[in-house]
């Protein structure tokens, strides 16, 4: 009760307005741009939001781990175009119907990326920031080596018969000759939903999950405590790159085509996303639904400036500036705590 009344004074509301303002004006964005395109919220968009939010979800939720463990990830944009990659070689050789063993296969590859991040950190003690650096650099190097920068495209059974495959169409509007406009809800849509949810058990109801937030609020309590802080910092990254090379499959997949600048920046976006929703550089701190609102978030900014027709150079300003002031904000929090 005393909380609450606490929360209910004029400086408990200023508190919470400050805890909460990036969304706050991404929301006010949102209700801006639509009231300058009435389209902005209408179904047809509101699916396209639903279809690019569970497109970048799993990368978030990959990148959200790192964070959580006080580090970060900058290699998850390249581990998602090698694999995109590798699933288009896969689908065009012996895997062509196989699409599922392509995916197991691809955030396998991903997960032996983040595995030599995890160990690199947690066995020599290098910053986060140094060494997912290092292996973006290898992992693009790679991938431009092995295809020559050639763009591959995916195979049609990938792409129709399991990622895009339409779960159910929904009524968007009307033509002027009276049939139905329908928004197909594809495939992806629902393997996102079922790899979230995969994401809140492990994080939620595992021994690993609250080993890993012991990690990332203080690794010596945490080691003291008993736990393995090494293969703690090595599963988090393995799972972050499994995560990474998901993305990139489905990414290919829903682009009909692997290419050098596919997962370009990926990471960044996913960054923006998991700091907009409360996981705190700080470490040890952090919630799937948390991540779930940033990711929406950032696709509404994004979807927004479209809509108001803002230069694509201009978006990139934007991006830097989110990040930035989530961070300023996420330290204000901390620092208020502390």
């Amino acid at each position: 009760m005393e909380n609450i009344k606490k929360q209910l004074t004029p400086k408990g509301i200023l508190n919470w307005c400050l805890d909460h303002l990036m969304i706050i004006l991404i929301i006010a964005l949102a209700i801006f741009v639509q009231t300058q395109r009435p389209a902005f919220f209408g179904t047809a968009n509101l699916i396209s939001l639903l279809q690019f939010t569970t497109a970048r979800l799993p990368m978030a939720l990959g990148v959200a781990g790192c964070i959580i463990l006080a580090g970060t990830d900058l290699s998850g944009g390249r581990i998602a175009g090698l694999t995109g990659y590798l699933a288009a070689i896969m689908g065009l050789g012996i895997f062509a119907n196989q699409p599922i063993v392509a995916l197991i296969l691809c955030m396998l590859a991903g997960g032996c990326i983040g595995a030599v991040n995890g160990f690199c950190m947690g066995k020599f003690k290098l910053h986060p920031f140094i060494v997912t650096l290092a292996t973006q650099l290898i992992t693009y190097g790679t991938y431009l080596t092995i295809s020559n920068s050639v763009q591959l495209s995916m195979p049609s059974t990938y792409a129709s018969d399991f990622a895009t495959k339409t779960l159910f169409s929904i009524q968007t509007g009307v033509r002027a000759n009276g049939t139905p406009i329908l928004t197909k809800v594809p495939m992806f849509v629902l393997l996102a939903v079922i790899v979230t949810a995969i994401m809140w058990v492990v994080w939620n109801k595992t021994a690993f999950g609250k080993n890993m937030f012991a990690v990332g609020s203080n690794q010596e309590a945490a080691r003291v405590s008993g736990v393995n802080v090494l293969m703690t910092i090595i599963c988090v990254f393995i799972l972050a790159g499994a995560m990474y090379g998901y993305t990139g499959f489905m990414e290919a997949c829903r682009i009909g085509t692997s290419t050098p600048t596919l997962g370009l920046n990926y990471e960044n976006d996913a960054i923006s996303a998991v700091v907009i929703g409360g996981v705190s550089f700080v470490g040890g701190t952090g919630k799937i639904s948390g991540v779930i609102l940033g990711v929406f978030m950032m696709q509404l900014i994004i979807t927004g400036m479209t809509f108001m027709g803002i230069s694509g150079n201009v978006v990139y300003i934007i991006k830097g500036a989110v990040i930035l002031f989530a961070c300023i904000l996420d330290m204000r929090k901390y620092m208020t705590r502390k």
